[in-house]
């Protein structure tokens, strides 16, 4: 990109070769200006937070999820799942919406009438 520009191409068709869209490649080149190669090339920190539920985690949930339900319920809520999975010690804490983000990206449902794992 840096090289691109510096032969006198301009932004639109260096992002057009490079599939990116002009604002990153100008954005790049003002980082090399103001602040070197190192920066120009890097990626800055990101906001938020690091991950607290990390892949294994999310796997057994999911897991625990496609078991059945505890006794006295008839399907696994999401709060259930929550609660559970505090006490299987999968992670310090964790709100029912994070479950419901974490098998939003499985093909698993929690008011399907049955339980288990199936293909999409």
């Amino acid at each position: 990109m840096l090289l691109r520009l510096a032969d006198g191409v301009s932004g639109y068709p260096v992002g057009a070769e490079l599939g990116c869209c002009v604002q990153t490649v100008y954005q790049v080149r003002r980082r090399y200006v103001e602040q070197g190669l190192a920066t120009a090339l890097g990626e800055a920190p990101r906001s938020g937070g690091p991950r607290r539920f990390d892949g294994a985690a999310r796997a057994a949930l999911t897991a625990l999820a496609c078991t059945p339900a505890p006794i006295g319920h008839s399907r696994w809520t999401l709060r259930l799942l929550a609660d559970k999975a505090v006490e299987s010690c999968l992670v310090d804490t964790i709100s029912h919406e994070t479950v419901s983000q974490v098998l939003k990206k499985t093909s698993y449902s929690p008011t399907a009438s049955n339980t288990g794992a199936w293909a999409k």
